[in-house]
């Protein structure tokens, strides 16, 4: 997991595949990662199809990324902060929003809002018995 080139298994900033991220928790198909340094690159590509990432700040969840068919970013959530008002919102596009039109960013859909409740659920869950 990590920024462009995880297919190739080095990123173009020549970090090695999964060395920019560490697993906390995984439920499913959605795996919490936190960022091992500050520059950590943003997650751009993975090698598990399907697969939606949670990044994790302390213990603040920043955003979910999702992933696709190619195993390439294709929106974000974003969690810990609004956009122009927005709360929770969505950004569509493998650099961030290049899909989103002059808001830049847009409501959560249903499903979207599903999966947002799905990891505020595992996450409470998680903190809780520690």
């Amino acid at each position: 997991m990590g920024g462009r080139g995880a297919s190739s298994g080095i990123s173009d900033k020549e970090n090695k595949y999964g060395s920019q991220y560490y697993t906390i928790l995984q439920s499913g198909n959605i795996k919490f990662v936190a960022k091992n340094k500050r520059t950590s690159e943003p997650l751009m590509e993975t090698m598990t199809k399907g697969r939606i990432y949670v990044t994790v700040g302390g213990n603040d969840l920043l955003e979910i990324t999702y992933f696709d068919k190619e195993n390439k970013r294709y929106k974000t959530i974003g969690l810990d902060h609004p956009h122009k008002g927005i709360q929770p919102h969505t950004h569509h596009g493998y650099f961030h929003n290049e899909n989103d039109g002059s808001v830049g960013a847009a409501e959560p859909t249903p499903a979207e809002k599903k999966i947002i409740a799905k990891v505020k659920k595992s996450w409470y869950n998680y903190r809780n018995k520690r």
